[in-house]
């Protein structure tokens, strides 16, 4: 059933508009009526499904959606009206999506088909995970544990953002600073030095320089930093691996736990899904966000394919882990140690971050103590020497 678009007025005359599903104009014109308002305008949405998958902000509200519709299936809610009770509720792009996925379903196809449709909206593992839930008929409970996974992993990507958020703030600061020190205040202070005779010591002639760099060719530094953004797009597209194995490195291990808690969640939530270990770790080598690891996880699933165990196939991850894994291999109950490993490496994780966010603040001000006592070295030398040679 399509979607329209609508402008009219409410019975005290404001304006007002919306979306409404109906079989057709003269459809959606009675339905808009039977609310109290006065169509001005009704036009048909299209949704071009093209366009839907570039929508990259959607996926935001996907913990939401699954949530209300496990709760609607656990209900006795109909697939198919669920759905479309949900569909009600949205506004905007949502809505068109929803509204498609319900015909589909109409039409015989299984949710798990119909979330197909919207790669970059619903993600491989999700499908496979409904997909699985509708074969074993626990369609719902697999609903709720999506709901909960997806909840979990924007939790872990909120933490990460919101602990960048004081560093680049810092850092934006500090440049402006710099340049206006560059710019403005130290030419005024140098000029006095060059109409001197005298000659300058190197720091002074360095600041000299520096300071003139910033006045002249202000539009080569930018240019600089556009050719550095531009560059480090090509390398992400072409070099990812590169920066990947970069992040890996980095102090304190701190994406490293990030890594290891994504693939621990990942595989415990498949696996106790009832998704086969193959399956399971060529989804998972997507979602660890990292290239290096993805290519080591998709070499390990090859081994495993010829008879190999996890823990003795995958590379890359701490020894500890591994040695997690190998006793939930022995166990038989390799999904619920992974849920336990999770959770021990998103706590190291917190407390990784936090420590390296701790000590970016003191390396900031030291960078910009080191900066400001250049400046001042650099002013004070030759106003020293000219002392010495008035004596």
């Amino acid at each position: 059933m399509p979607i329209f678009r609508y402008l009219g007025y409410k019975q005290d005359g404001s304006e007002i508009k919306g979306t409404i599903e109906a079989d057709g104009q003269k459809d959606a014109a009675i339905k808009i009526k039977a609310v109290g308002v006065f169509p001005r305008e009704i036009t048909e949405a299209v949704f071009n499904k093209k366009q839907i998958l570039h929508w990259r902000r959607l996926p935001s509200l996907l913990p939401d959606v699954t949530s209300s519709l496990s709760t609607l299936l656990s209900a006795g809610v109909p697939l198919i009206e669920a759905v479309s009770a949900i569909a009600s509720e949205q506004k905007g792009r949502w809505k068109g999506i929803l509204v498609d996925i319900k015909d589909q379903l109409s039409a015989g196809a299984t949710l798990a088909r119909a979330t197909q449709s919207y790669p970059l909206i619903f993600p491989d593992y999700y499908t496979s995970m409904v997909s699985a839930g509708e074969n074993s008929g626990r369609l719902p409970e697999v609903l709720s544990k999506l709901s909960d996974f997806l909840e979990t992993q924007t939790s872990v990507k909120n933490k990460v953002q919101n602990a960048l958020i004081y560093p680049i703030f810092m850092t934006g600061v500090s440049i402006i600073i710099i340049s206006l020190l560059f710019t403005f205040v130290v030419p005024k202070i140098t000029s006095l030095f060059e109409k001197t005779s005298a000659s300058l010591p190197m720091i002074t002639v360095i600041l000299i320089w520096v300071s003139m760099v910033f006045q002249k060719f202000w539009w080569l530094l930018l240019l600089f930093a556009a050719g550095a953004v531009s560059f480090y797009r090509w390398l992400r597209k072409t070099k990812q691996e590169v920066i990947d194995s970069i992040l890996l490195k980095l102090p304190f291990g701190v994406m490293q736990s990030l890594y290891t808690a994504r693939f621990a969640m990942t595989m415990s939530f498949l696996l106790s899904g009832g998704i086969k270990i193959l399956k399971a770790l060529q989804l998972t080598s997507k979602v660890t966000g990292n290239a290096v690891l993805e290519n080591r996880i998709l070499s390990a699933r090859e081994l495993i394919s010829q008879g190999a165990k996890l823990s003795a196939s995958l590379e890359g991850f701490p020894p500890t882990f591994l040695q997690i894994i190998s006793t939930g291999e022995k166990s038989g109950q390799l999904a619920e140690v992974l849920d336990k490993a999770c959770r021990s490496y998103e706590a190291d994780f917190d407390k990784k971050l936090q420590r390296l966010t701790s000590l970016l603040e003191p390396v900031l001000i030291l960078f910009m103590a080191l900066i400001v006592g250049f400046i001042v070295i650099a002013v004070l030398l030759p106003i020293f020497e000219l002392n010495q040679l008035i004596r």
